[in-house]
Protein backbone atom coordinates (compact mmCIF):
# COMPACT_ATOMS: atom_id res chain seq x y z
CA UNK A 1 0.00 0.00 0.00
CA UNK A 2 3.19 2.75 0.34
CA UNK A 3 3.97 1.60 -2.45
CA UNK A 4 1.15 1.99 -3.97
CA UNK A 5 1.23 5.37 -2.65
CA UNK A 6 4.64 6.59 -3.45
CA UNK A 7 3.63 5.81 -7.14
CA UNK A 8 0.42 7.67 -7.09
CA UNK A 9 2.33 10.81 -5.79
CA UNK A 10 5.21 10.68 -8.09
CA UNK A 11 2.54 10.57 -10.89
CA UNK A 12 1.02 13.68 -9.79
CA UNK A 13 4.17 15.35 -9.28
CA UNK A 14 5.17 14.39 -12.56
CA UNK A 15 1.50 15.34 -14.27
CA UNK A 16 2.48 19.29 -14.45
CA UNK A 17 5.58 18.55 -16.00
CA UNK A 18 4.75 16.51 -18.82
CA UNK A 19 2.14 18.88 -19.45
CA UNK A 20 4.53 22.13 -19.34
CA UNK A 21 6.35 20.09 -21.84
CA UNK A 22 3.80 19.33 -24.32
CA UNK A 23 3.16 23.49 -24.47
CA UNK A 24 6.63 23.86 -24.49
CA UNK A 25 8.39 26.28 -22.09
CA UNK A 26 8.72 29.85 -22.09
CA UNK A 27 6.83 32.32 -19.75
CA UNK A 28 3.59 33.60 -21.25
CA UNK A 29 3.83 30.85 -24.03
CA UNK A 30 0.04 29.99 -22.51
CA UNK A 31 -1.57 33.79 -23.62
CA UNK A 32 -0.63 33.03 -27.64
CA UNK A 33 -3.47 32.98 -30.12
CA UNK A 34 -2.52 29.39 -30.79
CA UNK A 35 -2.68 28.36 -27.14
CA UNK A 36 -5.59 29.74 -26.60
CA UNK A 37 -8.07 28.73 -29.63
CA UNK A 38 -5.91 25.31 -29.35
CA UNK A 39 -5.08 23.03 -32.25
CA UNK A 40 -7.10 23.92 -35.69
CA UNK A 41 -8.38 20.81 -36.96
CA UNK A 42 -9.66 22.18 -40.07
CA UNK A 43 -8.70 24.72 -43.08
CA UNK A 44 -11.76 26.61 -42.12
CA UNK A 45 -11.09 26.78 -38.22
CA UNK A 46 -7.10 27.69 -38.98
CA UNK A 47 -8.44 30.72 -41.14
CA UNK A 48 -10.75 32.09 -38.28
CA UNK A 49 -8.13 31.89 -35.88
CA UNK A 50 -5.90 34.34 -37.30
CA UNK A 51 -9.08 36.17 -39.56
CA UNK A 52 -7.67 39.93 -40.00
CA UNK A 53 -11.03 40.92 -41.96
CA UNK A 54 -11.61 43.49 -38.93
CA UNK A 55 -8.90 45.09 -39.64
CA UNK A 56 -9.38 46.30 -42.83
CA UNK A 57 -12.38 48.70 -40.87
CA UNK A 58 -9.84 51.03 -39.96
CA UNK A 59 -7.14 50.44 -42.48
CA UNK A 60 -8.97 50.06 -45.48
CA UNK A 61 -6.19 51.65 -48.01
CA UNK A 62 -3.10 49.17 -46.18
CA UNK A 63 -5.29 46.44 -46.33
CA UNK A 64 -6.42 47.14 -50.03
CA UNK A 65 -2.50 47.15 -50.83
CA UNK A 66 -2.46 43.37 -49.19
CA UNK A 67 -5.03 42.20 -50.68
CA UNK A 68 -2.98 43.05 -54.15
CA UNK A 69 0.10 41.81 -52.78
CA UNK A 70 2.16 37.63 -53.00
CA UNK A 71 1.04 37.45 -49.24
CA UNK A 72 -2.30 37.66 -49.32
CA UNK A 73 -2.15 34.25 -51.43
CA UNK A 74 0.48 32.77 -49.86
CA UNK A 75 -0.48 29.41 -50.90
CA UNK A 76 -2.14 29.67 -53.78
CA UNK A 77 0.45 32.34 -55.13
CA UNK A 78 0.00 32.48 -58.88
CA UNK A 79 -1.02 29.27 -59.26
CA UNK A 80 3.01 27.89 -59.17
CA UNK A 81 3.53 27.64 -55.30
CA UNK A 82 0.70 25.25 -55.07
CA UNK A 83 1.28 23.31 -58.28
CA UNK A 84 4.91 23.61 -56.68
CA UNK A 85 3.60 21.74 -53.23
CA UNK A 86 1.50 19.37 -55.79
CA UNK A 87 5.24 18.46 -57.94
CA UNK A 88 6.79 17.81 -54.03
CA UNK A 89 3.87 15.31 -53.23
CA UNK A 90 4.79 13.28 -56.34
CA UNK A 91 7.91 14.02 -56.40
CA UNK A 92 9.19 13.64 -53.00
CA UNK A 93 6.97 12.77 -50.20
CA UNK A 94 6.04 10.09 -52.54
CA UNK A 95 9.35 9.33 -54.01
CA UNK A 96 11.15 9.34 -51.15
CA UNK A 97 11.37 6.02 -49.40
CA UNK A 98 11.30 7.08 -45.60
CA UNK A 99 8.80 9.54 -45.75
CA UNK A 100 5.95 6.98 -44.95
CA UNK A 101 3.70 8.72 -47.71
CA UNK A 102 1.65 6.48 -50.35
CA UNK A 103 -1.13 8.44 -50.64
CA UNK A 104 -2.53 12.61 -49.60
CA UNK A 105 -4.09 11.03 -46.51
CA UNK A 106 -0.80 10.08 -45.62
CA UNK A 107 0.38 13.68 -45.56
CA UNK A 108 0.92 15.50 -42.19
CA UNK A 109 2.17 18.75 -40.82
CA UNK A 110 5.59 17.86 -40.99
CA UNK A 111 5.73 16.72 -44.09
CA UNK A 112 3.80 19.53 -45.18
CA UNK A 113 6.89 22.09 -43.54
CA UNK A 114 8.80 21.86 -46.11
CA UNK A 115 6.77 24.11 -47.90
CA UNK A 116 4.55 25.91 -45.29
CA UNK A 117 7.59 26.76 -43.00
CA UNK A 118 7.59 30.26 -45.10
CA UNK A 119 3.84 29.86 -47.27
CA UNK A 120 1.81 29.23 -44.16
CA UNK A 121 3.34 29.41 -41.04
CA UNK A 122 0.53 29.15 -38.72
CA UNK A 123 -0.14 25.69 -39.95
CA UNK A 124 2.12 24.64 -37.04
CA UNK A 125 -0.73 25.42 -35.35
CA UNK A 126 -3.39 23.13 -36.78
CA UNK A 127 -3.58 19.52 -36.59
CA UNK A 128 -2.34 16.75 -39.20
CA UNK A 129 -5.69 16.75 -40.54
CA UNK A 130 -5.74 20.39 -41.84
CA UNK A 131 -2.26 18.97 -43.56
CA UNK A 132 -4.28 16.14 -45.06
CA UNK A 133 -7.00 18.83 -46.05
CA UNK A 134 -4.63 21.10 -48.03
CA UNK A 135 -3.37 18.18 -50.05
CA UNK A 136 -6.18 17.00 -50.97
CA UNK A 137 -7.41 20.44 -51.91
CA UNK A 138 -4.41 21.06 -54.04
CA UNK A 139 -5.11 17.74 -55.64
CA UNK A 140 -8.66 18.74 -56.64
CA UNK A 141 -7.05 22.43 -58.02
CA UNK A 142 -4.68 20.59 -59.86
CA UNK A 143 -6.38 17.22 -61.18
CA UNK A 144 -10.14 17.21 -60.74
CA UNK A 145 -12.68 16.95 -63.85
CA UNK A 146 -15.34 18.67 -61.72
CA UNK A 147 -15.18 22.40 -62.62
CA UNK A 148 -17.20 23.30 -59.43
CA UNK A 149 -14.49 21.09 -57.84
CA UNK A 150 -11.51 22.96 -59.18
CA UNK A 151 -13.28 26.54 -58.27
CA UNK A 152 -13.80 25.68 -54.85
CA UNK A 153 -10.76 24.26 -53.59
CA UNK A 154 -9.00 27.59 -55.54
CA UNK A 155 -11.20 29.85 -53.10
CA UNK A 156 -9.82 27.60 -50.15
CA UNK A 157 -6.60 28.23 -51.16
CA UNK A 158 -6.90 31.72 -51.73
CA UNK A 159 -8.37 31.52 -47.96
CA UNK A 160 -4.98 30.99 -47.05
CA UNK A 161 -2.68 34.00 -46.44
CA UNK A 162 0.28 35.65 -44.88
CA UNK A 163 -2.10 38.41 -43.21
CA UNK A 164 -1.86 41.56 -40.63
CA UNK A 165 -2.10 38.72 -37.52
CA UNK A 166 0.85 36.53 -38.68
CA UNK A 167 3.09 39.65 -39.31
CA UNK A 168 1.69 42.04 -36.16
CA UNK A 169 1.56 39.46 -34.17
CA UNK A 170 2.38 35.41 -34.37
CA UNK A 171 5.75 36.27 -36.18
CA UNK A 172 6.15 39.48 -34.53
CA UNK A 173 8.46 38.31 -31.88
CA UNK A 174 11.42 36.64 -32.42
CA UNK A 175 13.46 36.31 -29.21
CA UNK A 176 10.51 35.21 -27.26
CA UNK A 177 12.92 34.34 -24.12
CA UNK A 178 14.20 38.16 -24.20
CA UNK A 179 11.05 40.29 -25.29
CA UNK A 180 7.84 37.77 -24.40
CA UNK A 181 5.59 35.58 -26.31
CA UNK A 182 3.33 37.68 -28.36
CA UNK A 183 -0.67 37.36 -26.89
CA UNK A 184 -3.92 37.05 -28.22
CA UNK A 185 -4.87 40.46 -27.15
CA UNK A 186 -2.34 42.46 -28.58
CA UNK A 187 -1.26 43.96 -32.21
CA UNK A 188 2.45 45.05 -32.79
CA UNK A 189 3.38 47.93 -34.86
CA UNK A 190 6.35 50.53 -34.10
CA UNK A 191 4.72 51.75 -31.01
CA UNK A 192 2.91 51.44 -27.54
CA UNK A 193 -0.94 52.51 -27.25
CA UNK A 194 -4.22 51.71 -26.91
CA UNK A 195 -5.78 49.80 -29.78
CA UNK A 196 -9.74 50.29 -30.73
CA UNK A 197 -10.75 46.81 -31.31
CA UNK A 198 -12.86 44.76 -29.02
CA UNK A 199 -10.44 41.31 -29.61
CA UNK A 200 -6.97 42.99 -29.81
CA UNK A 201 -7.16 45.49 -27.28
CA UNK A 202 -3.41 46.51 -26.97
CA UNK A 203 -0.78 48.04 -29.48
CA UNK A 204 2.94 46.88 -28.38
CA UNK A 205 5.79 48.07 -29.82
CA UNK A 206 7.53 44.80 -31.84
CA UNK A 207 11.35 45.03 -31.55
CA UNK A 208 11.53 43.51 -35.34
CA UNK A 209 8.60 45.39 -37.09
CA UNK A 210 10.86 47.55 -38.89
CA UNK A 211 14.08 45.11 -39.25
CA UNK A 212 14.88 42.48 -42.33
CA UNK A 213 14.37 39.84 -39.17
CA UNK A 214 11.01 39.80 -39.52
CA UNK A 215 10.86 38.94 -43.08
CA UNK A 216 13.95 36.83 -42.61
CA UNK A 217 11.97 33.98 -40.58
CA UNK A 218 10.02 32.83 -43.38
CA UNK A 219 12.73 34.48 -46.92
CA UNK A 220 15.50 31.77 -45.37
CA UNK A 221 18.79 31.61 -44.56
CA UNK A 222 19.23 28.36 -46.67
CA UNK A 223 18.78 24.65 -45.83
CA UNK A 224 16.19 24.58 -43.44
CA UNK A 225 18.25 22.20 -40.72
CA UNK A 226 15.09 22.06 -38.29
CA UNK A 227 13.31 19.91 -40.90
CA UNK A 228 13.21 15.89 -40.60
CA UNK A 229 14.14 16.35 -44.74
CA UNK A 230 16.26 19.95 -44.95
CA UNK A 231 15.18 21.92 -48.24
CA UNK A 232 17.13 24.17 -49.94
CA UNK A 233 14.57 26.45 -50.94
CA UNK A 234 13.95 30.24 -49.93
CA UNK A 235 17.88 31.23 -49.33
CA UNK A 236 16.79 35.39 -49.77
CA UNK A 237 17.96 36.09 -45.97
CA UNK A 238 20.79 34.73 -46.13
CA UNK A 239 22.35 36.13 -48.92
CA UNK A 240 20.80 39.94 -47.18
CA UNK A 241 23.05 39.20 -44.48
CA UNK A 242 26.56 37.70 -46.28
CA UNK A 243 26.42 39.39 -49.73
CA UNK A 244 24.69 42.81 -48.65
CA UNK A 245 25.00 43.40 -44.71
CA UNK A 246 28.23 41.89 -45.11
CA UNK A 247 29.85 44.49 -47.51
CA UNK A 248 28.65 47.50 -45.17
CA UNK A 249 24.96 47.77 -46.89
CA UNK A 250 22.46 49.09 -44.28
CA UNK A 251 18.67 49.05 -46.22
CA UNK A 252 16.47 47.23 -44.64
CA UNK A 253 13.82 44.65 -46.42
CA UNK A 254 10.92 46.91 -45.66
CA UNK A 255 13.31 50.33 -46.80
CA UNK A 256 13.15 48.55 -50.38
CA UNK A 257 9.78 46.26 -51.06
CA UNK A 258 7.83 48.70 -48.88
CA UNK A 259 9.23 52.63 -48.47
CA UNK A 260 10.91 53.24 -51.55
CA UNK A 261 8.88 51.33 -53.97
CA UNK A 262 5.88 53.40 -52.25
CA UNK A 263 4.30 49.55 -52.36
CA UNK A 264 3.84 49.86 -49.05
CA UNK A 265 1.42 46.20 -47.76
CA UNK A 266 1.18 45.47 -51.75
CA UNK A 267 4.85 43.60 -51.22
CA UNK A 268 6.14 42.03 -54.32
CA UNK A 269 9.09 40.38 -55.83
CA UNK A 270 11.17 40.10 -59.00
CA UNK A 271 7.84 39.89 -61.52
CA UNK A 272 6.88 43.63 -60.37
CA UNK A 273 7.88 46.04 -62.99
CA UNK A 274 8.74 48.61 -59.86
CA UNK A 275 10.90 46.38 -58.19
CA UNK A 276 12.65 45.13 -61.42
CA UNK A 277 13.39 49.03 -62.27
CA UNK A 278 14.97 49.33 -58.61
CA UNK A 279 16.94 46.25 -58.68
CA UNK A 280 18.63 46.19 -62.07
CA UNK A 281 20.62 48.45 -63.95
CA UNK A 282 21.03 47.46 -67.67
CA UNK A 283 23.64 48.99 -70.02
CA UNK A 284 23.81 47.81 -73.66
CA UNK A 285 26.71 48.75 -75.86
CA UNK A 286 25.56 48.07 -80.44
CA UNK A 287 28.05 47.79 -83.17
CA UNK A 288 26.56 47.46 -86.78
CA UNK A 289 28.77 46.28 -89.20
CA UNK A 290 28.65 44.50 -92.82
CA UNK A 291 30.99 41.16 -92.90
CA UNK A 292 32.21 40.46 -96.51
CA UNK A 293 31.84 36.65 -97.09
CA UNK A 294 33.28 36.74 -100.47
CA UNK A 295 31.41 38.53 -102.76
CA UNK A 296 28.64 38.91 -100.42
CA UNK A 297 28.45 42.06 -97.79
CA UNK A 298 26.28 40.60 -94.33
CA UNK A 299 24.82 42.80 -92.30
CA UNK A 300 25.86 41.67 -88.77
CA UNK A 301 26.03 43.41 -85.41
CA UNK A 302 27.85 43.06 -81.87
CA UNK A 303 25.75 43.56 -78.51
CA UNK A 304 27.20 43.47 -75.70
CA UNK A 305 24.55 43.56 -72.46
CA UNK A 306 25.81 44.30 -69.01
CA UNK A 307 23.36 43.66 -65.65
CA UNK A 308 24.04 45.01 -62.49
CA UNK A 309 22.18 43.51 -59.80
CA UNK A 310 21.34 46.10 -57.20
CA UNK A 311 19.44 44.49 -55.13
CA UNK A 312 20.55 43.47 -51.30
CA UNK A 313 19.94 40.06 -52.93
CA UNK A 314 20.44 37.36 -55.35
CA UNK A 315 17.41 37.83 -57.62
CA UNK A 316 15.43 35.29 -58.25
CA UNK A 317 15.00 34.44 -55.14
CA UNK A 318 11.86 33.24 -52.25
Amino acid sequence: MLILKILLLLLLTLIPYYQCQAKGVGIGRDGTIAAKKGKAKTVAELVAMYDSSSCKQCHPKIYSKWENSLHAASIYGTGRTAATIRTTFYNGFKAWAYSGVKKPEDVTVEHLRLCTKCHLPQLDDATDDVAKEIMKTILDWAESKDEDVRDAAEDKLYSLSINCLICHNRNAITHKWTDGYPQADTVYGTKDGTHFDKTFTKLKKSPIMKESILCGQCHGLGPNFDLENPSQCATLYGHYLWAYRGEGGRKTCQNCHMEESGLGHDLQSYRSKVMQKMALDFNVETMGYQWRDGSVMVPEAEVVVEMTNKAGHAIPDG
